[in-house]
């Protein structure tokens, strides 16, 4: 029964690590380089958002990108006390691609996520954030998956 499961557990790695797994946006070797013209609205969602356009390489093919974000807190349950149960938080992206001074993209993307809320305020804030990171990334991928099928 060991031998069996030994072998199982072998052919396993060996599939996993012969299918040749690479994650996309860090493999892809993108041949444009994003410049950010201007910037507006919710500062942490923006710095975000632009280190992950700092890790495209230079290149002779070059977007300006002009960004405006907001951030939106909502209140989506109470409970018979009047305390918040659960949040809603939406993150707005207004954006336009520009190559040459003429606009090639222009674009508006909605990410939203609900969370139950936490008694500690500090656990609280820290969940936020981390909410904030992951579609804030989410987002810039969206934007830089949209100038890629155009540079193609």
């Amino acid at each position: 029964m060991n031998k069996i499961l030994n072998y199982t557990l072998l052919l396993f790695l060996f599939t996993l690590f012969g299918c040749g797994f690479k994650p996309i946006l860090t493999s892809k070797g993108y041949q444009f380089s994003i410049n950010i013209n201007t910037i507006s609205g919710d500062q942490k969602v923006n710095s975000i958002i632009t280190n992950r356009f700092k890790s495209l390489k230079e290149n002779e093919n070059k977007y300006d990108l002009n960004l405006s974000s907001k951030k939106i807190k909502k209140i989506i349950s109470k409970d018979s006390k009047g305390d918040t149960t659960i949040f809603e938080l939406v993150i707005d992206i207004k954006y336009n691609v520009e190559k040459s001074g003429e606009i090639i993209i222009q674009n508006t993307i909605k990410e939203r996520t609900t969370y139950n809320n936490i008694t500690d305020k500090f656990e609280l804030e820290n969940y936020e954030n981390n909410i904030i990171d992951n579609l804030s990334n989410k987002i810039s991928n969206k934007i830089i998956s949209s100038i890629s099928d155009i540079d193609q």
